[in-house]
């Protein structure tokens, strides 16, 4: 693997993580290029969350090391590393809004907090991103009066609010009903098409996947088994690679 540069947002280097006797990764490596696409897959408890976790420094891994656009995240103090964070958008599988505000005031909360622009101009940005995910007419709902698709459009508004390079998103169609989780996808890839933005999309979903990923990582007992295109990915004759994308067209 290249040594990890600027110009790669994500580089990731024999990263292992165990809790006790469990090894949920176990020597991953892999890097995301600048406005890629990636899909990560795997049965539940494989550390497909854990991944992302670490990635944003919420966990430590136990070994191996991970480069945010050439920077070693373990050597970052606490400010650095939450300046970093500034740049990663994150998508919670359950939207994560906050119940005591609105749909509006949820998406400007990091604006309130890290942004030093004039609070029109705040509330304008806040307005079009909820236009762009098509929430605009729910800004005055509290997440409580909206559907849990709704709550994930709200939740990505809140994740794009400060302009980040890298989106994660764990789960984003959990829980989520055929169409509404196709109406998600779609967002995922428009996002990609006219933001360019490097994503790493964490999904059980591997339909979905087939419609937003430039690439697909499948993992299995803490360890990257395939990497590729879903073509090629389709055409590993490996039983659990099969059972994860053979019965898909």
């Amino acid at each position: 693997m290249a040594s990890p540069t600027p110009e790669i947002p994500v580089a990731i280097e024999n990263l292992c993580k165990a809790f006790g006797p469990q090894k949920v990764l176990n020597g991953v490596s892999l890097q995301v290029a600048s406005g890629e696409t990636l899909a990560v897959l795997g049965r539940s408890g494989t550390g497909k969350s854990v991944l992302l976790k670490l990635l944003i420094g919420l966990q430590s891994p136990d070994s191996g090391t991970i480069h945010i656009h050439g920077s070693d995240i373990a050597s970052l103090d606490a400010k650095q590393l939450n300046d970093l964070r500034k740049r990663i958008g994150f998508l919670f599988q359950q939207a994560a809004l906050y119940d005591s505000l609105t749909v509006e005031e949820n998406v400007a909360f990091p604006l309130r907090r890290y942004s030093s622009d004039p609070a029109s101009q705040q509330q304008e940005k806040v307005r079009e991103l909820l236009s762009s995910v098509g929430m605009a007419e729910h800004g005055h709902k509290m997440p409580s009066e909206i559907s849990g698709g709704m709550q994930k459009r709200v939740g990505l508004a809140r994740a794009l609010v400060l302009d980040p390079d890298i989106l994660l998103f764990d789960e984003p169609t959990a829980g989520l009903d055929p169409i509404t989780a196709a109406e998600v996808d779609d967002l995922i890839v428009e996002l990609r098409e006219k933001r360019k933005l490097t994503a790493i999309v964490v999904t059980h979903d591997i339909r979905g996947a087939k419609t937003f990923a430039d690439r697909l990582v499948l993992l299995r007992e803490g360890k990257i088994v395939a990497e590729g295109s879903f073509a090629e990915l389709q055409k590993n004759r490996d039983r659990f690679v099969q059972q994860f994308v053979g019965s898909v067209g």
